[in-house]
C-alpha cells in the first residue's frame, strides 16, 4: 500500500495521521476564534443535512443552541453528542468523481473545513500530499493547532479545495479568505470550490452563496473561472443550489 490509514478515535471524533513510512496527509485543528460561532457548515455532509441547515427541526435546533450557549465548547459537544448530520461517512461523491477522472492537479492539496478527513483520505497519493484542516477541539488533542486566516505552511499548494467552508465562516471574513488562498497556492495552483448553498435565506451559518459572491472576493486577487457548472453529483435534493468551480490566477489582472 502506498500509505497507512490509522483512526485516532476520541469521543467519537474519527481523524486521520499519516505513516510513518510515507506521509501522504495529514490533519491539523483549525483555531477556534476565526470561525463563525455556530458551525454547522464544517465537514462532510449527509444526505439527511441537505434541506435540515435552512429548516427548523430538533436536531438543528440542538446544534445551535449549543453553539450559542458555548461558542468554542458547543461545537466540540455536537461531535460528542453525535450531532454530525452534515457527515457523509464516507468521500464526497464529485470529489471522487474528479479523482476518478484524473482531474486533480498533483502536489500538495489542502481541505479547510475536512471533518472527519473522508476527501483528505480519498485524494492523498504517492503524488498528492494532502492537509486537512479541522475545527474540532478533540482534533486539537491529537494534532498540532493551526488557524487558516494565518497559517503560514512551509510550502505552496498546488491545490485547494473549499467546500462548506466558505458558507461557514462569517461573510465579512471572506476577502480574508481569498487572501489567505492566493497567499498559500502556487502561482500555477488551482482553486476547486464546491459552491453551496445557493439559495436566499436569511442568517446562518451555513450563509447563502452565489458565483458572484466568489468572484467579488477572487476577481481583485486575479482568480477567473475556468470552469462552473451545476453539480450534477449533488447529494438528493441540493440539486440545482450547488455548483462546481474551478479557478486559476492570472498575475497580470490581480489588483491586489
Amino acid at each position: 500500500m502506498w500509505c497507512q490509514r490509522l483512526r485516532l478515535l476520541t469521543k467519537g471524533k474519527t481523524l486521520f495521521a499519516p505513516s510513518n513510512s510515507l506521509p501522504t496527509y495529514k490533519v491539523f485543528s483549525l483555531g477556534n476564534d476565526r470561525i463563525s460561532t455556530t458551525q454547522l457548515a464544517m465537514g462532510r455532509e449527509g444526505q439527511e443535512r441537505v434541506d435540515n441547515t435552512m429548516k427548523m427541526n430538533p436536531k438543528v435546533d440542538k446544534i445551535q443552541e449549543l453553539i450559542r450557549s458555548n461558542p468554542k465548547g458547543g461545537w466540540e459537544k455536537c461531535w460528542e453528542e453525535g450531532l454530525t448530520p452534515w457527515d457523509l461517512g464516507q468521500p464526497t461523491p464529485v470529489i471522487l468523481h474528479l479523482l476518478q477522472t484524473d482531474a486533480f492537479p498533483k502536489g500538495r492539496a489542502l481541505v479547510p473545513g475536512c471533518g472527519s478527513g473522508h476527501d483528505v483520505f480519498a485524494i492523498a497519493s504517492p503524488e498528492r500530499y494532502v492537509v486537512g484542516l479541522e475545527i474540532s477541539e478533540i482534533a486539537v488533542k491529537k494534532a498540532n493547532e493551526e488557524d487558516f486566516f494565518t497559517w503560514h505552511p512551509t510550502e505552496l499548494f498546488d491545490l485547494i479545495i473549499d467546500y462548506t467552508f466558505f458558507c461557514a465562516i462569517e461573510p465579512s471574513m471572506r476577502s480574508a479568505w481569498a487572501s489567505q488562498v492566493r497567499d498559500i497556492l502556487k502561482p500555477d495552483g488551482e482553486l476547486i470550490t464546491i459552491i453551496f448553498p445557493i439559495s436566499d435565506h436569511v442568517g446562518g451559518p451555513p450563509y447563502k452563496v452565489s458565483v458572484a459572491d466568489y468572484e467579488e472576493v477572487l476577481h481583485p486577487l486575479g482568480f477567473k473561472a475556468i470552469y462552473m457548472a451545476d453539480n450534477e453529483l449533488v447529494i438528493g435534493p441540493r440539486k440545482g443550489r450547488e455548483k462546481l468551480g474551478r479557478w486559476k490566477r492570472y498575475l497580470g489582472q490581480s489588483l491586489l
